[in-house]
């Protein structure tokens, strides 16, 4: 599975960021989003309310049993082991931080699950490379911009980097042409208002003005 969900991410290119968000919000999300041909959903932790962790690990298992491998799920800001146990058992394909933690990238590699741990410097993208880390989250990419991305691929050019922060269709050709493997979308995409009033055809169409930008099908 670790081959199909790394595959994914190099064919889709994009990941929505979902936080704070329940099960019965989550699932007609999801649908949404897979309507627009995004078809990677990460569900945050929210590190300010952790007797809501097992609501994330809950929407986690959700998407899995609704959607199967039509949409991959994973969870973000995972920074614990523990949490990191939390997603794996509701089914998290991939694990996502913030930062770059050498026992949370060995361990969600020891699990079989795919590793995206968030970097900025060169030596934090080197450390979780020798960890394991599969993909690097380059957070935030919208204030250090494709110039710093392309600097970082000059001599880390085997490195997969993820743009996450400020992504939007409009910016997402030149991170791509600086060297971006893919990137993750919050709440540029999924719309907290949309969602309350259920105006899930306008998270659709964006999602797809997204999937257009990337030059992909979300697949």
């Amino acid at each position: 599975m670790r081959e199909k969900v790394i595959s994914r991410i190099h064919q889709g290119k994009l990941i929505a960021i979902v936080r704070g968000m329940e099960e019965d919000r989550i699932l007609p999300l999801a649908e949404a989003l897979y309507k627009g041909g995004i078809t990677m959903i990460e569900v945050t932790f929210n590190q300010k309310d952790p007797e809501h962790f097992s609501a994330t690990a809950q929407a986690i298992r959700g998407i899995r049993t609704r959607f199967g491998e039509d949409v991959y799920a994973g969870a973000g800001t995972v920074l614990s082991t523990t949490e990191l146990h939390m997603a794996a058992d509701a089914g998290a394909l991939y694990i996502i931080s913030p930062h770059a933690d050498g026992e949370i990238i060995r361990e969600t590699r020891r699990l079989g699950l795919v590793s995206l741990p968030g970097v900025l410097t060169a030596g934090e993208c080197v450390m979780a490379h020798k960890a394991g880390a599969d993909f690097l989250k380059l957070f935030p990419i919208a204030s250090v911009g494709a110039a710093y991305l392309k600097a970082l691929k000059a001599p880390l050019g085997h490195l997969h980097f993820l743009g996450v922060g400020g992504v939007e269709p409009s910016n997402i050709g030149e991170l791509l042409a600086a060297g971006a493997a893919g990137f993750g979308v919050g709440g540029k995409l999924v719309n907290k208002e949309w969602i309350e009033t259920r105006a899930f055809d306008r998270i659709s169409a964006l999602a797809a003005e997204y999937v257009k930008a990337v030059g992909g099908d979300g697949q």
